[in-house]
């Protein structure tokens, strides 16, 4: 389930036309679900308006083949709520949103905001909790929302170490809820055996996660370490920062012949030529696990 990242013109306005091809390459490329706009969509950049218009184009440019999952983020339960109701009605599969971690909340605070924001919509929802700050909600928190709102289904988490909790939750919910596993796929091969139901990487080494999937489940772990080790020095370098993931994301799209233009929105960081060169040299090996993989690109 990758996430689509923004294409924008050089003039920062969105790039329809991009979006609708990576959302084609998903299809093509036979992942169950897309997300956006979600953090690696630089949604925090974007209107409400352009939002939508997003959400828009990916549901008709799926065509039914690829389910779209609508990131529906606010602090604010009432206007992601709204948020939500509005990507239902614009096609969206699957609703998304992350727990609000600006200010500390209390287990029933965020209970309370996850059930209204669940109950605004007829769709499945995945909840998302990113909270470097602290602890991320675990077994307990999924059983009591699993019961006050049916249509909660996945919880996607990022953080290191928690196979563990993903047993829990699985036993809590009775496998009802599927965890998924964020941070750009860094801790899959750890969690392949603790149950995770899928991860939520960036877009362009989507295919090459579905390939490490592959020789998992079928008990080829060497085949898989082989390809995740190709992989791993990129996702570890760009996760420095949100920042500098979106400029690794764009370049190995472009590298692939996906993207034509690598703009991130201001404010956007600064690259000197020699992390350009570095991130390039990193990418390259990426290049290389896809042609061993006979995975085309563009």
């Amino acid at each position: 389930m990758p996430v689509i990242p923004t294409p924008f013109h050089d003039n920062e306005d969105l790039d329809l036309d991009a979006l609708g091809k990576l959302v084609d390459f998903a299809a093509r490329a036979g992942v169950s679900a897309v997300c956006l706009p979600a953090y690696g969509s630089e949604f925090y950049k974007l209107t409400e308006v352009e939002r939508s218009m997003l959400v828009k184009t990916a549901v008709e440019a799926a065509k039914g083949r690829v389910q779209v999952v609508a990131q529906s983020n606010h602090p604010s339960s009432r206007v992601a709520a709204a948020i939500a109701r509005n990507n239902a009605a614009l096609g969206a599969d699957i609703i998304s949103f992350a727990i609000p971690r600006q200010f500390a909340l209390g287990e029933d605070a965020m209970l309370a905001y996850c059930a209204t924001v669940c109950r605004a919509v007829n769709v499945p929802v995945l909840i998302q909790d990113f909270n470097p700050g602290g602890a991320s909600v675990g077994a307990a928190f999924a059983a009591r929302l699993m019961e006050i709102a049916p249509n909660f289904r996945y919880l996607k988490l990022e953080e290191p170490l928690m196979g563990a909790k993903v047993r829990a939750i699985r036993e809590a919910t009775k496998d009802r809820i599927g965890v998924l596993e964020g941070w750009g796929g860094m801790y899959t091969l750890e969690l392949l055996p603790q149950g995770i139901c899928g991860i939520m990487p960036g877009l362009a080494m989507c295919d090459l996660f579905g390939k490490i999937f592959e020789f998992a489940e079928s008990g080829n772990q060497p085949k898989a370490l082989e390809i995740f080790e190709a992989i791993l020095p990129q996702i570890v370098y760009s996760l420095q920062t949100f920042e500098l993931y979106h400029h690794c994301e764009k370049h190995l799209l472009k590298a692939r012949g996906l993207l034509a233009n690598t703009r991130v929105r201001e404010p956007a960081l600064r690259l000197d030529a020699a992390v350009d060169a570095h991130i390039d040299g990193i990418n390259a090996r990426i290049l290389l696990a896809l042609a061993t993989q006979g995975l085309q690109s563009s």
